[in-house]
């Protein structure tokens, strides 16, 4: 098949792109995301039947979902679209699409597309980052995913905050049961009640705001940067990666790529600290062009 199709699963929209040969993108659409697990399917799946039929021919099918399949037994797990955790995903969609499909972790997508012709195009090693309404990170070598023997490499959102400091100690609860989870800390949810209080969730014009003057969002701003600094100097320092992506929402916060390399060269160990902390290339959208991308090597 030369035509690539692509589906993010995101919580409110999923969307689907078709890619061809040469990468030219053929279709691209977004629709909401249904809020039950025989919803999500039939959505999926007639999203894929639109685009077939429109372009008149089929496609492999690669998904990306905010979890992971389970080596176990193939179930979804660890998803906070929490209707997917127990559920066969690819076998379903197989049965409804008539095919094998792929899944994999939306950020393994995202940095399977940003190291492929994004902005960790020509790098060796890229650890990507979801700075959204949740976190996550996924890691390509070389162009290939790394997922690791359990399927959780780059699980950077549910590894705790380093060199807490006493204030910071323990960490919010996570859902995911433990304390300190970086999802708990650099989320834009978290950002906005660490902001405008508990209970906040949008930190949209949370940057407008400190330039005017805000202190109290200068001082949230300053926080997360020191916090993601620190985040990321414990990866630099496991995986010493070529390129750092910034992607998700709280990627397009512009101070963060100045402050964040200067504050993680104390923490990163050696006498070098030369980070390549870039934005994500095609925004919001790597992810299902990633997603596209899962069939092109075996």
């Amino acid at each position: 098949m030369t035509l690539r199709i692509g589906i993010d699963l995101g919580g409110t929209k999923t969307e689907i792109v078709a890619l061809d040969a040469r990468d030219a993108v053929r279709l691209r659409r977004r629709a909401r995301t249904p809020g039950d697990y025989r919803g999500i399917l039939s959505g999926i799946a007639g999203l894929v039947e639109m685009a077939e039929a429109e372009l008149g021919e089929k496609g492999s099918v690669g998904i990306g979902i905010p979890g992971s399949l389970s080596p176990r037994d193939g179930l979804v797990r660890n998803a906070n679209t929490q209707c997917l955790n127990g559920q066969p995903l690819d076998r379903d969609l197989a049965e409804a699409l008539g095919r094998p499909v792929r899944v994999s972790n939306d950020a393994n997508c995202l940095a399977l597309s940003e190291a492929a012709d994004g902005a960790g195009a020509g790098h060796g090693v890229v650890f990507a980052v979801i700075l959204g309404t949740g976190v996550g990170g996924g890691v390509a070598v070389d162009g290939r995913l790394l997922e690791g023997r359990n399927r959780v490499a780059g699980e950077w959102g549910h590894t705790p905050l380093p060199w807490m400091t006493a204030a910071e100690h323990p960490g919010p609860r996570c859902w995911c049961g433990l304390h300190g989870c970086l999802e708990t800390l650099l989320c834009g949810p978290a950002l906005a009640a660490d902001w405008k209080g508990k209970g906040e969730r949008d930190a949209g014009g949370i940057t407008e705001a400190a330039a005017a003057g805000d202190h109290a969002a200068h001082a949230a701003l300053d926080r997360h940067a020191g916090r993601l600094a620190r985040a990321l100097a414990a990866v630099t320092n496991i995986l010493d990666p070529d390129a750092i992506v910034l992607g998700g929402g709280l990627s397009n916060l512009p101070h963060l790529y100045v402050e964040v390399p200067r504050r993680m060269a104390p923490f990163v160990f050696g006498d070098a600290a030369e980070v390549r902390l870039l934005r994500a290339r095609h925004g919001d959208s790597s992810g299902v062009f990633g997603a596209a991308r899962l069939w092109d090597r075996p």
